[in-house]
């Protein structure tokens, strides 16, 4: 995909409308353990009962199979104000294989 090198878009620190530089950073893979995947785990009956429930101390399920891996990854676009000089993300990533600027 191919996107310009600046766009002209809304500075929520500035308050107005200005010219943005736009760059791309790598998009983090969400944590394993956090508050949510805890709770989720806990509704699903895992990591109840007595004793070591390391890891929640189940054994691997042999019979399911992956589906494999995504061929795109979602863009993570930083826009930098040319005024104000600060960053702000892009609300909602779309996937594409590679971004290109021009």
């Amino acid at each position: 995909m191919k996107l310009p090198k600046t766009v002209n878009r809304y500075c929520p620190y500035c308050k107005k409308h200005t010219q943005h530089k736009i760059a791309a950073n790598k998009k983090r893979n969400p944590r394993t353990m956090t508050y949510g995947s805890k709770i989720r785990a806990r509704r699903r009956g895992q990591a109840r009962g007595i004793g070591n429930m390391g890891r929640y101390s189940k054994p691997a399920i042999t019979k399911f199979k992956m589906t494999g891996k995504k061929s795109t990854k979602k863009t993570d676009l930083r826009y930098e104000c040319n005024e104000c000089k600060k960053k702000h993300i892009q609300r909602e990533g779309y996937r594409s294989r590679k971004i290109e600027f021009k």
